[in-house]
């Protein structure tokens, strides 16, 4: 790797590290604090960031179109000034109202900045050579929470939540948009159905099947990040192994990426995805059958599922269709699954109560369901094709 790639990825992967830091995993650190300061329900709060969520999904196809026509390098720099503002709007926030449009402007912002945008960046940037520079930035980013959350529980211990967020927000000013500005100018697209309008691209039978089943795959990771511990504790996992399981989820896709980077690298990113939705019914099989013991041994097998599926929802596309409107076409697969994410919270806690750990077995399923999609996508595509690549 040159010297100048391995800049952009470490100021890309340092970009998302922030942009998600301070955007998804701010709630689980200063959602209580700011509900009670507000004297709201935690429920309202919740409800803001999970409409953040769902704004943030619909402008996916949006933003990817821009990305198309200008690159990465414009918008994600406007994502830092919408995410600034919106952390801005929740500190001085002294209403319910007010909180709930400064969930709406970071939603705009995530729309912006995460990583689909940064995606489709390195896809501008890279075009079919992206998907080593996609690895790089999920392994530097995949410490966002790990970074995060001492960084809010500090901030909120020592200057309060809302001088937090304005910690946040000026972290996007003075650090996020000189990153994102060091990024290479792209050309605007040469054609002129990408510069004056939007391409038609069909949902055909393999974009319906690569949307569902990342909708399917994504609605089972954002469930598991909010009620994981809950879950494990009704097999009889004691407080303990329930922490210890929730700590194994990062160590566990970091290393699972570090294997995509190096021995999945050489196979076509379609083995990578069937292998990440695999692994958390094999995981549920283990503790169904070991108990709340086995804990650990499940959040292993989750995370490093996750930590695959965020690289494959970026490369697989890219492999199977090329790189032309390659950021669009990601919007357009991702949507269903940014709105996925933003229900499933909810839905899963909803049957919690009723079903207790009959809940993983609708976890395997929607898991299994996004397997038998993929394996739906046939390999007899040239582009698709699951064929070893030169060492």
């Amino acid at each position: 790797m040159n010297g100048r790639r391995f800049g952009i990825i470490a100021a890309l992967g340092t970009g998302q590290t922030l942009a998600w830091g301070s955007s998804y995993y701010l709630p689980a650190i200063l959602g209580e604090p700011i509900a009670k300061d507000l004297g709201i329900s935690s429920n309202w709060f919740f409800a803001a960031f999970s409409a953040s969520l769902v704004i943030s999904g619909l402008l996916g196809p949006r933003v990817g179109r821009q990305i198309d026509r200008v690159g990465g390098r414009q918008v994600l720099c406007t994502s830092n000034i919408v995410l600034a503002t919106g952390l801005a709007m929740l500190g001085a926030s002294s209403s319910a109202w007010m909180m709930s449009a400064g969930w709406l402007l970071l939603g705009v912002g995530m729309g912006f900045g995460l990583y689909d945008a940064a995606f489709g960046a390195l896809g501008r940037i890279y075009g079919q050579d992206a998907r080593s520079a996609i690895t790089g930035i999920t392994l530097i980013a995949g410490f966002a929470s790990t970074v995060a959350w001492p960084l809010s529980s500090l901030g909120l211990e020592t200057i309060g939540w809302r001088d937090t967020c304005y910690a946040w927000a000026a972290a996007h000013l003075v650090i996020g948009v000189p990153l994102n500005l060091s990024l290479p100018r792209t050309k605007p697209a040469q054609t002129s159905e990408s510069a004056t309008s939007k391409p038609h691209i069909p949902m055909d039978r393999t974009m319906m099947l690569l949307s569902f089943a990342f909708a399917a795959a994504w609605t089972v990771t954002s469930a598991m990040a909010a009620h994981l511990p809950r879950i494990v504790e009704t097999f009889g996992a004691t407080p303990a192994q329930a922490v210890l399981a929730g700590m194994m989820i990062g160590p566990a896709q970091v290393g699972a990426r570090i294997m995509e980077a190096s021995l999945l690298s050489r196979f076509h990113p379609i083995l990578s995805a069937r292998i990440a939705c695999i692994t958390n019914p094999i995981g549920v099989g283990v503790i169904a059958i070991f108990g709340g013991v086995a804990a650990p041994a499940f959040a292993l097998l989750y995370g490093a599922g996750n930590g695959i599926l965020t690289i494959a929802r970026g490369t697989l596309p890219l492999a199977v269709f090329g790189p032309e409107n390659y950021a669009y076409r990601l919007g357009l697969i991702g949507a269903p699954s940014r709105i996925c994410q933003a229900l499933a919270p909810l839905a899963f806690g909803l049957l919690i109560e009723p079903m207790g750990r009959g809940v993983l077995a609708v976890s395997a399923s929607l898991s299994l369901a996004a397997l038998i999609a993929l394996m739906s996508v046939r390999p007899s595509n040239p582009a698709e094709k699951v064929a070893s690549k030169p060492a």
